[in-house]
């Protein structure tokens, strides 16, 4: 990658509460969720900007933002709104971030996964292993290790080119029982 500063930011993000519907969520849930997706996310890269990326010596690097297929469409089931709302403002803080850096030598990339087989799912659910084998059902998520080769394949472009954003989800249906796509989720 040319030696060049690389900022890797896994921001899996924060869901809690599904699948209560927006009203019923918990105020502090909302505000735990804000903070992490999107005070988190703006700190961390001013802070690597300011300390790192933009010293004197150097204005060279790559920010890979890891938001997620929804924030472009959310999927069709409750209890999402605050989340999906997050991964939204991420990637609009990562297309005017990208704008504001353009006379620098920083790339600002977004990677979006679909549906990737991890702790996160069971955590947006309280942990329980029944709804998160509905949530599940039918499903062959992606495996952390298809978001990595994502990433890998964008940070190895050569540093005049930027692969601005990234769709990777599941291939294929849902199921081989199922006749549904699975092209976003």
């Amino acid at each position: 990658m040319d030696g060049s500063k690389v900022l890797i930011k896994q921001q899996a993000g924060l869901a809690l509460g599904a699948p209560s519907a927006f009203p019923d969520l918990k105020i502090t849930d909302i505000i735990t969720m804000n903070n992490t997706n999107i005070n988190g996310y703006m700190f961390v890269t001013y802070s690597v900007l300011n300390h790192s990326m933009r010293t004197p010596s150097r204005h060279t690097g790559t920010i890979l933002n890891i938001t997620s297929t929804t924030a472009l469409e959310a999927p069709p089931f409750p209890g999402e709104a605050v989340y999906h709302a997050n991964k939204a403002c991420q990637e609009g803080f990562t297309n005017a971030l990208r704008n504001e850096l353009c006379g620098t030598d920083i790339r600002v990339l977004a990677l979006r996964p679909g549906v990737v087989g991890t702790h996160f799912h069971r955590q947006r659910v309280g942990f329980d292993d029944g709804m998160y084998d509905d949530f599940m059902d039918g499903y062959k998520p992606l495996v952390p290790e298809d978001v990595a080769e994502s990433a890998i394949y964008m940070l190895n472009a050569p540093m005049s080119v930027s692969i601005k954003a990234l769709d990777v989800v599941p291939s294929g249906k849902l199921s081989p029982e199922k006749d549904e796509c699975l092209d976003v989720y």
